[in-house]
């Protein structure tokens, strides 16, 4: 049989594609074992609004633990709003309740050199929050937003990103950075410097077999020590005197010597924000972070984990999604100094307030942002959830839950809404000591 001339440049043409094709893909991956996203992968057929990350495993192995890495790819699809990115990493999962009772996981991610992701300074840590407990995707996101309004010197950023897992498209998530200290993070003394947190999960108690932990001398809170890290027994009793002798200062309630210690303005705020969202963790306490430079006052923050607050039924805490109950519900009380109309808290978030000058300042500082702050909150809210959209249908399409987002965001919205108004007159109200 005769082939002509153009047939045969045809055929030629497949032969030396396919070989390519061959070699390209045998020759694929930065690390060994560590495949890439294959032809199935959900990105290919999505039309993104937002940045989009896809992760590939190494051989494509399913992640189940929260304390092993596993070696991965990453690509980051900027979406034009922000740079693309392509590295190696190891993941692993991360978190407590949302680690063990949900099936959208959150994660921790460490990449092998340090770079800038959507925008953010460079870093090797960084986390995926899930929020699939919060129905409105935006309960951690509005939070950080108010530290950032009220000044805190470190708050979290957020960048809402749809992700894919080995080819499995899982839904909206939440990046946003570790906890930890950096020059662009808590920035800090590497060894001089503190940062602790006041968290039942990482205490003695529930983890009993670590070195980094403590009870608190003298409100016996659960303490875990964050950085410096690798610290002696030695360094850890240096810690838990020096925090000790705060907590005197505060059992006190002297305005001055606490003063000396603690920067207070920090205190009234990191409180404001603990009672608009109604977050009842502070009684355990869980996930209270604070912080000393070396030679320097402790502060409180940065602010982490709010989707137990906002009026959570905790009744249902292993598979229910609702909130806003009620907004008259309160942390601190209606008079905090006796704990009194609100959760029973460790003494160390309500003993001041029976100091006079420390009541005052409180009450000012909520007269002076309360406005402010529920404008500029329900404003990011309206924004966040238009900009996001698209995302939280797909993702209630890959995680259908018995509560619609745009249902929850309205009741959001309202529930702040009321819930300033009555803070303002439970605040007006709040007892003012004789001294």
């Amino acid at each position: 049989m005769t082939i002509s001339v153009t047939k045969y440049k045809l055929y030629s043409y497949l032969i030396f594609l396919f070989v390519g094709v061959m070699i390209f893909s045998c020759d694929s991956g930065d690390k060994e074992g560590l495949t890439d996203i294959d032809d199935n992968d959900d990105t290919d057929t999505i039309d993104y609004t937002l940045p989009a990350l896809s992760i590939s495993t190494q051989n494509l192995l399913s992640i189940t633990s929260k304390d092993e890495y596993i070696d991965c790819n990453i690509t980051i699809n900027g979406n034009k709003r922000y740079k693309d990115y392509s590295g190696t990493a190891r993941i692993r999962g991360r978190g407590n309740s949302t680690w063990l009772w949900y099936d959208k996981k959150p994660y921790r991610i460490k990449l092998y050199e340090k770079a800038e992701i959507l925008g953010l300074d460079a870093n090797k840590d960084w986390v995926l929050l899930a929020n699939y407990r919060d129905p409105t995707h935006l309960m951690n996101a509005i939070s950080f937003r108010m530290s950032e309004y009220m000044g805190f010197k470190f708050t979290n950023h957020t960048r809402f990103i749809e992700v894919t897992l080995n080819g499995d498209y899982i839904g909206l998530y939440q990046l946003t950075e570790q906890i930890e200290v950096a020059k662009s993070r808590v920035n800090i003394d590497d060894d001089d410097g503190y940062l602790i947190s006041l968290d039942l999960d990482d205490g003695p108690s529930l983890n009993p077999n670590a070195n980094d932990n403590f009870w608190s001398k003298v409100f016996s809170m659960p303490v875990c020590v964050k950085s410096p890290k690798d610290r002696t027994a030695q360094q850890l009793e240096v810690i838990r005197t020096d925090f000790a002798a705060l907590e005197a200062a505060i059992n006190s309630y002297n305005y001055e010597s606490v003063d000396q210690l603690l920067d207070i303005q920090s205190f009234i705020d990191y409180l404001i924000i603990q009672e608009i969202t109604y977050n009842v963790e502070l009684a355990a306490p869980r996930s209270t972070f604070m912080y000393k430079d070396k030679g320097g006052k402790y502060f409180m923050g940065p602010v982490w984990d709010f989707d137990a607050g906002f009026d959570f039924d905790w009744s249902t805490m292993y598979t229910g999604h609702h909130y806003f109950a009620s907004y008259r519900e309160l942390v601190l009380g209606t008079d905090p100094a006796s704990q009194i109309g609100g959760y029973k808290l460790p003494l160390f978030f309500t003993r001041m307030f029976k100091n006079a000058t420390f009541v005052a300042q409180y009450k000012a500082r909520w007269n002076e942002i309360y406005a402010g702050l529920l404008d500029e909150i329900i404003s990011y809210t309206n924004k966040t959830a238009t900009e996001t959209a698209d995302a939280m249908e797909r993702d209630f399409e890959r995680w259908p839950i018995d509560k619609h987002y745009v249902t929850e965001i309205d009741k959001l919205k309202n529930w702040l809404t009321l819930r300033f108004g009555y803070l303002t007159t439970v605040t007006k109200n709040i007892p003012e000591p004789a001294k």
